[in-house]
């Protein structure tokens, strides 16, 4: 599943919120144009082309994060393409906070498709090395009820699949 890579960046006077769609429930971010034009650009796009649909969150850490937005559904995987942009400087992974996943090997602010929603204070440890996405604004009681799955411990992986059936992303 590959996509097509725009970069073109949004308007940072403007507010775009993603809803997500889960078979547990919904919640919305609300992406931080301002700070990160260039990621939440690519993140909308990809949105828009329908590259999330039917996606899951592919590791649950308790605690810690919740992650999808692989196409591989196991971490290996991504848009075809990846775009860099500087983290701000003063990024605290809190809880709530959104941001794009890379692998060790990658430069700070490399991101794809994968993103994690920050649900415990053990994440306020990680180096601001990822790229900020933005931060829910909605439904975190559904983010939390995720981030309480019970997984294989070997895989972060939960027993029974939890499905991005869409995310779309709207201008308020």
């Amino acid at each position: 599943k590959a996509a097509k890579p725009k970069v073109k960046e949004l308007d940072p006077s403007k507010t775009y919120v993603a809803e997500i769609k889960t078979n547990c429930g919904d919640f919305e971010i609300t992406l931080d144009a301002k700070r990160a034009p260039k990621t939440t650009a690519s993140f909308k796009s990809l949105a828009d082309q329908r590259f999330y649909d039917n996606t899951t969150f592919h590791r649950i850490v308790t605690g810690f994060v919740i992650q999808g937005g692989d196409p591989t559904g196991v971490g290996t995987g991504g848009p075809g393409y990846s775009v860099r942009e500087k983290p701000p400087k003063d990024l605290k992974y809190d809880i709530g906070v959104v941001a794009m996943a890379k692998t060790g090997a990658e430069p700070a602010g490399t991101s794809g498709s994968q993103f994690f929603v920050v649900t415990g204070p053990q994440a306020a440890e990680l180096p601001p090395d990822y790229a900020l996405l933005g931060k829910v604004t909605g439904g975190m009681e559904t983010v939390d009820k995720i981030g309480a799955i019970v997984t294989d411990p070997r895989t972060d992986r939960p027993d029974d699949p939890v499905v991005i059936k869409s995310i779309r992303v709207s201008v308020r």
